[in-house]
């Protein structure tokens, strides 16, 4: 596979997938993520890659206890594929790959386009129990372009406790060892994608122990999931969860 220049997402998700119950404090409806044991789907999403809300290249599950998060397990699509689904449009031979999951023929905004990626999302779900055994609970996506406007909202923000202007991509680009791509030995990196990721993840939970940066995070999220970059499955779940716990919480 040719090298690209891939995107991961980090889970500030979680945090910013709090927003919303900040915002509305309600149980909508869907599991109850406050109680026992439970597991969310968090799919980094690269918006610009493809039809549809764009490539999944990197998924975290992150599994939950009572409301708080105990740990993240990095979940890698490579050749992950869903059992049933054949590929978007016949791409390629085969079922659908877990990279393709949210593809979509239709225009954004458009209530095909928003069937489409919620659909999508179901089939990320069932192509990562399929392979791991894992049946997640809920699913969060979260594209560059959301995560990136966080990020900005929030300048300067330090990683490694020095000041970085470079976007989420960059930052992961930078310690990412691209290992099994094509040209990987041309990599600065020399860390795995997901230990990569958790560098970012780590400055992003760092900023939101600041009562200002976590409040400006807050309204930079739910503005960016009202754009509809940061999507979330069942969206009464979330609601739920933050609205008890909080996203201090989540963060710790």
């Amino acid at each position: 596979m040719e090298r690209k220049n891939k995107l991961i997402i980090a889970i500030l998700i979680v945090a910013g997938i709090g927003i919303l119950a900040l915002a509305w404090g309600t149980f909508l409806g869907g599991p109850n993520l406050n109680d026992g044991n439970r597991t969310i789907l968090v799919l980094g999403v690269d918006k610009g890659e493809q039809p549809g809300l764009g490539g999944l290249d990197m998924a975290f599950l992150i599994y939950m206890q009572n409301g708080e998060i105990k740990k993240y397990e990095p979940v890698y699509p490579g050749q992950m594929r869903h059992p049933t689904q054949p590929a978007p449009n016949n791409i390629y031979s085969g079922t659908m790959r877990l990279h393709d999951s949210l593809w979509s023929n239709h225009k954004e905004g458009t209530p095909e386009y928003d069937r489409d990626v919620r659909q999508g999302m179901e089939y990320a779900k069932e192509t990562v129990a399929a392979e791991t055994g894992v049946k997640a609970d809920a699913v969060v996506a979260v594209t560059n372009v959301g995560l990136d406007a966080i990020l900005d909202s929030i300048r300067p923000f330090k990683v490694n406790g020095e000041v970085s202007d470079l976007d989420s991509t960059s930052i992961i680009r930078e310690n990412d060892n691209y290992s099994g791509y094509k040209g990987s030995s041309n990599s600065k990196g020399t860390m795995s994608r997901g230990d990569a990721v958790m560098v970012l993840i780590k400055a992003i939970t760092q900023a939101a122990t600041d009562p200002s940066k976590k409040n400006t995070m807050i309204k930079a999220a739910l503005d960016e999931y009202n754009k509809g970059t940061i999507i979330m499955e069942p969206q009464g779940s979330f609601m739920g969860l933050l609205a008890s716990k909080g996203l201090e919480s989540l963060t710790s």
